[in-house]
């Protein structure tokens, strides 16, 4: 097994990353297969993967929890470790293989940045060395998207927001230490962990300004996430088109990001029998600001989690990219980013894209009419949930029956602390001396707050999940102690 450093790379080349990434003359490749101005519809299909660390090494070491599979096999699903493992790493066979066939199959990859260590950490150079191939092959490019993330997996709208920009620049860096600067170049387009979309205004805000800080065009949302400017539901038309999401803060500042619609719930069976395939091939051209375009059904699941994700959509992609070759009808599948280029080339105005923002805004807004600062929205908020407890302001997700926040006080207390006490000691010293973030210190740091912002140590409930939380705080704090000192 590798050391804990081999291969991990979160921090020490901000600069260099950002200027490749603000670099906005590359974007993405014009489809040579598919004439968009012929098209009636298209698909997009992205595989979200991850596997947490976890502090359950033989000596308590820093592990993937893939590792913590292998390693106990009797618990649980945990048999399944090396199906996990072929998931990671299948979709290296099947698109040469579709391709092979005459078909032009597409897939957007969305994996953390912790899995993608924890890949490397085992020794796994089969799998790495399959997703180098769809990262970095030439004949690929067209095929496979890569799609940007938070490092560790964290719930956006509960992460502090000093540590937004840090998730993400840590992923892009992993990313580039893998794959390469020129890989990473190409991964414009951002998918949320959890489908989590913060729609308290000052973290939205955050969250569009970071993004399109770090060189991110667009990102997929949830269609429950959002709502209309109005208050309203989001029309038909708005699920299969490009919207644009608004996020206004507290002090009136306004910031806005492209963004793609996963329809309908998070139910895996969409993606692993490839529904959106079937969707696409009963919708017509649609209008934005006069110019016709191919309307776009696009959905994501997990890649690997589940009988029908591990058994079932392998056959499905296989046949879903076969029925588009054989019918020769105006569907096809294409990625995100390939689509957005698609409407640039027809030259849609991206300011004729219908406005959203985040649900729940609308009220706000109306609540506070002109009286926009902070301390007034934070008392607008509490008013609003007085009179309907319903109201959450923690964001919404792929699903409305679970809260990233109540109940999961003893995990996010200690993440907002060890937060604070990070920025404390470093951030003055890092605008003193950015070179800091090159320290063995400086990373030790800065991997267990991501670490510890990782959504699992909450989704998977209260018991070793949560001393998993609590040991990685009490070593984070460890480290800042040491850093406080030196």
């Amino acid at each position: 097994m590798a050391e804990q450093s081999d291969y991990l790379s979160i921090c020490g080349r901000e600069q260099s990353i950002q200027s490749l990434m603000q670099n906005r003359e590359y974007f993405w490749q014009a489809s040579e297969s598919h004439d968009t101005r012929h098209l009636r519809s298209a698909f997009a299909c992205a595989l979200h993967m991850h596997q947490p660390t976890v502090p359950a090494g033989p000596h308590g070491e820093l592990i993937s929890h893939l590792q913590y599979m292998f390693d106990h096999s009797d618990e649980g699903d945990n048999h399944n470790a090396e199906a996990f493992a072929h998931c990671y790493r299948r979709m290296a066979d099947l698109i040469p293989e579709l391709i092979e066939e005459g078909c032009e199959p597409r897939i957007m990859l969305d994996y953390s940045g912790n899995l993608l260590w924890g890949l490397a950490q085992m020794g796994r150079e089969d799998i790495i060395q399959s997703l180098r191939f769809l990262a970095c092959d030439d004949a690929m490019q067209q095929h496979v998207e890569w799609l940007g993330s938070f490092w560790g997996h964290a719930v956006a709208p509960s992460t502090p927001i000093p540590d937004l920009s840090l998730q993400i620049r840590a992923w892009q860096h992993q990313f580039a230490r893998l794959f390469g600067n020129d890989a990473l170049r190409r991964v414009r387009g951002f998918s949320l962990p959890e489908m989590h979309l913060p729609n308290h205004p000052d973290t939205l805000f955050a969250l569009l300004h970071a993004l399109r800080d770090a060189g991110y065009r667009w990102l997929m949302i949830q269609e429950h996430s959002v709502e209309q400017r109005d208050g309203s539901t989001l029309s038909a038309h708005q699920l299969y088109v490009p919207n644009r999401l608004m996020a206004r803060s507290s002090t009136g500042d306004e910031v806005s990001m492209i963004a793609l619609i996963k329809t309908q719930g998070s139910d895996t069976k969409l993606v692993g029998q490839m529904q959106p395939c079937a969707e696409a091939l009963g919708l017509e051209r649609q209008s934005i600001g006069g110019v016709q375009v191919p309307s776009l059904v696009t959905q994501i699941a997990d890649g690997e989690n589940g009988g029908v994700m591990m058994n079932e959509f392998p056959d499905a992609f296989r046949q879903a990219n076969r029925r588009i070759r054989d019918q020769g009808v105006a569907t096809a599948a294409l990625n995100g980013s390939e689509y957005l280029q698609a409407l640039d080339d027809l030259q849609v105005s991206w300011d004729a894209l219908p406005q959203i923002q985040a649900v729940h805004q609308h009220k706000l807004w109306t609540h506070l009419g002109a009286a926009t600062k902070p301390s007034n929205l934070n008392d607008a908020i509490a008013a609003l949930q007085k009179q309907d407890q319903s109201l959450a302001m923690e964001g919404a997700s792929w699903t409305n029956d679970l809260s990233w926040v109540r109940g999961y006080e003893n995990v996010l207390e200690p993440m907002q602390q060890l937060s604070a006490t990070f920025h404390q000691v470093f951030d003055t010293r890092h605008s003193e001396q950015p070179s800091i973030t090159t320290t063995d210190l400086y990373r030790d740091a800065l991997l267990h707050l991501l670490l510890l912002e990782t959504s699992c140590f909450r989704y998977w409930g209260q018991g070793l999940w949560t001393d998993f939380a609590r040991e990685i705080h009490r070593r984070g704090e460890s480290l800042l102690l040491a850093a406080r000192s030196a």
